[in-house]
């Protein structure tokens, strides 16, 4: 058996292989609420052969969409349609996983075949919030920057919304921490020029991150896997750097979080991202080594074999596959069959199986 196709047991969960669907929005609901576009898109991706399905950067209230038609959970009755996705994920032998999120000041976009751009509040936008009143695009409105008080709602909004997540059926959770959204605003000192006790030191940076985690872990099991996506840098100079990311790692390992899903940038609009295949790779495996545990690695990764040889090589534990999901819902199949492993076809589909 080929890595990729051998399962790992994380806590009380097995996952079937080290196939991994990355959390991709699909800008689809309506006020938060799922309906069958996300059944389809998530369970086809089980039917697929996928370990592991993440759904999207769901949102932890209102305010923290990236746009009008991101999913949510700061509302009780989101649960009754995420229940019957869950539940179908699970009868196709794969394990449903959902990233919570803020979007912080990255809120109020457009659809991104709209243009993605912020939509001001005079047409219909919502005020964004974020560690200090500074915008990510030079035309956006400046995010109000969150008082203490607001602080804590966020903290507790975390909470709630993954009390829901466990009540609806995932049985993997993801704090979305990357891509500039609310947490990485707080890490990275070109973001956050805050002046009491979450500004400034790394300590005081990284503050938020560890009141919501405290908060999420009264309310999510021990049994079950808690990951953290993190940008390991921000690509652009006096920004948050691997340096810090290890830093914080450690301190994630000592809090109990299970796996660190390992991605990099979305902060600022200047950064230098040097893309080429596995170009991520490295951080996953750098942070492995350092603190570990275990990790995940995104980022063009698009084939069986290149997929096979980071985890040969030790570079990450899990494989998470977001593009080259969107081009084949079924790329475990066809990887199966690549590296020479038996993967259980649906009944219903093992006509075509050759």
């Amino acid at each position: 058996m080929s890595n990729l196709f051998s399962p790992l047991t994380i806590k009380s969960v097995e996952l079937r292989n080290r196939i991994v669907i990355s959390p991709m929005c699909q800008y689809t609901a309506v006020d938060g609420y799922a309906n069958d576009w996300h059944l389809v898109h998530l369970g086809s991706r089980a039917v697929g052969g996928a370990g592991l399905v993440i759904q999207e950067a769901t949102a932890v209230s209102p305010e923290g969409r990236i746009t009008e038609g991101d999913l949510g959970l700061y509302h009780y009755d989101h649960v009754d349609k995420l229940k019957q996705i869950t539940a179908f994920i699970h009868a196709q032998g794969a394990v449903a996983g959902i990233q919570i999120a803020h979007a912080g000041r990255k809120a109020s976009c457009s659809l991104p075949w709209e243009g993605g751009l912020q939509v001001k509040q005079k047409d219909g936008g919502w005020q964004t919030v974020s560690s200090s009143p500074l915008t990510f695009n030079p035309d956006d409105e400046a995010p109000s920057e969150l008082t203490l008080k607001e602080l804590e709602k966020v903290v507790n909004d975390f909470k709630v919304a993954a009390a829901r997540a466990l009540e609806t059926g995932y049985r993997v959770l993801e704090i979305h921490a990357a891509h500039g959204y609310l947490i990485h605003q707080f890490f990275s000192p070109l973001s956050n020029k805050r002046t009491d006790k979450y500004g400034g030191s790394f300590v005081n940076r990284i503050r938020l991150c560890m009141e919501i985690i405290a908060a999420v872990q009264a309310v999510w099991p021990k049994k079950l896997p808690l990951f953290v996506r993190i940008s390991a840098t921000d690509w652009a100079a006096d920004g948050w750097d691997l340096t810090e990311a290890l830093q914080l790692c450690a301190i994630l390992k000592s809090l109990g979080v299970d796996l660190i899903d390992c991605s990099s940038g979305g902060l600022v609009k200047h950064q230098q991202i040097p893309v080429g295949p596995g170009y991520q790779v490295p951080f996953s495996a750098k942070i492995k080594s350092k603190t570990g545990l275990l990790t995940g690695t995104v980022g063009l990764i698009t084939e069986p074999t290149q997929a096979e040889e980071i985890l040969n090589n030790q570079e990450a534990d899990l494989v998470l596959f977001g593009r080259e999901s969107l081009r084949e819902p079924y790329f475990p199949l066809k990887a199966a069959k690549e590296l020479g492993d038996e993967l259980s076809w649906p009944n219903q589909y093992a006509r075509a199986k050759l």
